[in-house]
């Protein structure tokens, strides 16, 4: 019987059952359940050798990792309306408009307002529409616009081109193109039971989710600071949430 990892609210119809109530709630499945089964155990070794004794790997067109990972908590998601989804219930964060609010009360009436009735700013790749600049920018410098033909590293060369007096660009004497990484089964670290990521030591269950992480800007150079007189914050990309 299929598991909600959250809750733990267990779903008899099946595995669409439970999919539907985590899309509803924000909630997560178990993190160490089987490809092909509704069993889980503690441990990645565990579902490994739960795996392989009872041949229960997916083929890797069913078991691709998840595209679309959270930039606060790491959870990795199919599609990007279920990571923003997520964002809304679990962080009180609006990425489009890229603000977080104090209480579920104040988000639900932020996405019910005119702002998000009357979204406007297009993506020109994608047709995707956001209710502001910044949620544009965000959706193309994280790579969420998959047919865009840009990088972190061109948007931040138009940037440069545009902001001679760097007021958000950083003059960077030494600055480089975007590092690649590609963590392998190397990084699972067996005392705490997940992939671990050897530049900040963050956990991921999941060997693809990690090499997200590796590959998303937290670390990679900062190229930008904040505008804002009162912070000054340095930043890894265009937006300060502070």
């Amino acid at each position: 019987m299929f598991t909600c990892g959250t809750c733990w609210r267990q779903f008899p119809a099946g595995w669409k059952s439970r999919q539907q109530h985590m899309k509803a709630t924000g909630h997560e499945a178990p993190g160490f359940e089987c490809d092909s089964c509704d069993r889980f155990f503690g441990s990645q070794q565990a579902v490994n050798q739960h795996m392989t004794d009872l041949k229960h790997w997916a083929e890797p067109s069913e078991s691709e990792e998840p595209g679309y990972e959270c930039d606060d908590c790491g959870n990795a998601f199919n599609d990007e309306d279920d990571l923003r989804n997520h964002e809304v219930k679990q962080h009180l964060y609006c990425d489009p408009c890229d603000r977080h609010f104090q209480d579920h009360n104040s988000i639900k009436q932020h996405l019910h307002s005119k702002v998000h009735r009357n979204s406007t700013v297009l993506c020109p790749f994608c047709k995707e529409t956001h209710g502001t600049a910044t949620g544009l920018v965000h959706h193309l410098e994280s790579g969420s616009c998959t047919k865009a033909p840009l990088d972190r590293d061109k948007l931040y060369e138009a940037v440069r081109q545009r902001d001679p007096n760097g007021i958000i660009s950083k003059k960077l004497l030494t600055w480089s193109a975007t590092v690649s990484y590609e963590a392998t089964d190397k990084a699972w670290n067996c005392h705490v039971g997940a992939y671990e990521c050897y530049l900040c030591h963050r956990p991921f269950s999941k060997l693809g989710s990690l090499n997200q992480h590796l590959n998303s800007p937290i670390h990679q150079q900062k190229l930008y600071h904040c505008p804002s007189s009162r912070c000054r914050k340095r930043l890894h990309d265009s937006r300060c949430r502070d």
